[in-house]
């Protein structure tokens, strides 16, 4: 990197260049690709001239139709060539273009990655930057309060200065691993027209809506999609029968699966085949055997 021009704290607009790479070696892989364009059109504008030639030649018998489709065939073969050097060069542009970062919307720089005269690998955090037209509150969780922060939950953000200011927000991206660190996920939530006392670094505390009633937890396997609902195949006890339930899904993965409303603790649910059985239809419970 030959030059990094935004610091932080630094306002910058949409467009604004804040680093550069020596562009050298792209700026010379794209003149190759000009000067083959240039040599494919040279030859296809030959081999075009070519083929008008033994057209009116072959219209008027003077020369034989092989020697006029050899002709033709050259030409869409020099028409290819120049398409294909066509396609290199607008990829040499592109990577050209690549050697200079600019920012895609106004904000403020919060941090950099790297300095002048380093060396950076492709996925290199140069800049980063904060948006000026959103806010982000940014928390880390454990594990489980993230299966519970799936994506569009509500959350109350307030300041940890005055817990009386507060502002909402909705979970907007989960981080997919823990830090190896704290062992905990990073979860971003937007804010919804935070007040001005939110200014940018601003330590605060979440809470997650509805999280005062404790969920109930069941295995994933047991939820059954039936058009738009959610549901489960609870068992009478009484008559092993098993009765269809929508239920209110709050959070679900391949293992486990959150429900808010719809379950009673102690109730039996199917777990295995659930999406072969049907109203009514007949069940054996583990112990059944035996009686």
């Amino acid at each position: 990197m030959v030059e990094r021009p935004a610091r932080v704290g630094a306002t910058v607009r949409e467009g604004d260049v804040v680093a550069r790479l020596d562009p050298e070696n792209e700026l010379n892989e794209l003149r190759s690709a000009q000067a083959a364009l240039t040599a494919a059109q040279g030859a296809l504008r030959q081999t075009d001239n070519q083929y008008h030639r033994q057209r009116h030649l072959v219209e008027r018998g003077i020369t034989t139709r092989g020697d006029f489709e050899a002709a033709e065939q050259a030409r869409t073969a020099a028409q290819a060539q120049v398409d294909g050097a066509q396609a290199r060069v607008r990829t040499a542009e592109d990577i050209v273009g690549f050697t200079t970062l600019k920012v895609d919307a106004p904000g403020v720089v919060t941090a950099v990655g790297a300095e002048p005269g380093e060396v950076v690998t492709a996925g290199r955090m140069i800049v980063q930057f904060a948006r000026r037209d959103g806010r982000d509150a940014v928390f880390g969780i454990p594990d489980d309060l993230a299966r519970a922060a799936t994506p569009d939950v509500e959350v109350v953000v307030s300041l940890a200065s005055d817990p009386n200011v507060k502002a909402h927000g909705r979970v907007r991206e989960i981080a997919p691993q823990a830090d190896p660190v704290t062992r905990t996920f990073a979860v971003r939530v937007g804010l919804i027209d935070p007040p001005p006392s939110f200014r940018l670094g601003t330590a605060v505390l979440g809470a997650l809506q509805g999280r005062a009633q404790t969920a109930l937890t069941i295995p994933s396997t047991a939820l059954v999609w039936r058009g738009q609902d959610r549901g489960v195949w609870v068992v009478d006890p009484n008559s092993a029968k098993v009765i269809w339930r929508i239920l209110d899904v709050t959070s679900a993965d391949p293992a486990i699966a959150s429900i808010a409303k719809g379950l009673a603790v102690g109730e039996i649910v199917v777990t295995a085949g659930a999406n072969l059985l049907h109203e009514g239809q007949s069940v054996k419970l583990p112990g059944m055997e035996s009686q």
